[in-house]
């Protein structure tokens, strides 16, 4: 087991979180050891066992975690799914989001590539009211913590000029087919996004798209959720 990623509580300076490539996350408290070997709460899903695969300790691994501005929750990424706990419950998370879901029947060429060890980054809003997270093909997703909905944005040259507005785009999986529609074979997987920031206090996002970074403030994207 590797630990992966950590982050201190933002106003109880006493503990910190960290997650696993087990998909594990740990609560540790250090009022209660200097040397955090033990931790105060421990945060897993159960495995559905229909869906067990060579693939599935890959995809559970906690590439990401985040407290909640407000402290309460924590926010998780796996390479499918983006997800919420709260600190009182351990047995679960309260909330799953799924990201690129899609690519569930493409683990195999995934692997093949190392694509499916790719570490993707994810970030809460000022409010904690919407989550952000990062794909292929220059898409990112946000979601919308009150509604359920998702949206995939595009970070691609033409947004970065002056008042350019996001794209947004759909992954074609089957049915009908709309115009703009990507489909899950023609997506570009040496274009991901793995890191991204929110400002503190204002709707303002950087994503960092390959050697590009991109700032996107407010009315956009408050107009694409």
């Amino acid at each position: 087991i590797s630990e992966l990623a950590a982050e201190f509580h933002p106003q109880h300076c006493h503990l910190f979180v960290y997650s696993s490539s087990k998909g594990t996350l740990r609560l540790c408290d250090m009022r209660e050891s200097a040397l955090c070997d033990k931790h105060s709460k421990i945060f897993e899903e159960p495995e559905d066992p229909g869906n067990r695969s060579f693939f599935s300790e890959i995809i559970s691994s906690v590439s990401d975690v985040k407290f909640s501005h407000s402290g309460r929750y924590l926010l998780t990424r796996d390479y499918l799914t983006v997800k919420v706990w709260d600190l009182n419950m351990e047995k679960g998370p309260v909330e799953t989001y799924q990201v690129h879901e899609y690519l569930r029947s493409k683990l195999c060429s995934l692997y093949e590539n190392d694509c499916i060890f790719d570490k993707f980054e994810c970030v809460w809003n000022s409010t904690d009211s919407v989550i952000m997270t990062g794909a292929y093909n220059s898409f990112f997703r946000m979601f919308d913590r009150e509604t359920g909905r998702g949206v995939t944005l595009e970070s691609w040259r033409e947004s970065s000029k002056p008042r350019a507005v996001l794209r947004t785009r759909r992954i074609y999986t089957g049915g009908r087919r709309r115009r703009g529609d990507v489909g899950v074979d023609s997506l570009d997987f040496t274009k991901k996004i793995l890191h991204m920031a929110w400002h503190p206090a204002e709707n303002i996002i950087a994503i960092a798209a390959t050697n590009n970074l991109y700032i996107f403030q407010d009315r956009v994207n408050a107009e694409n959720l």
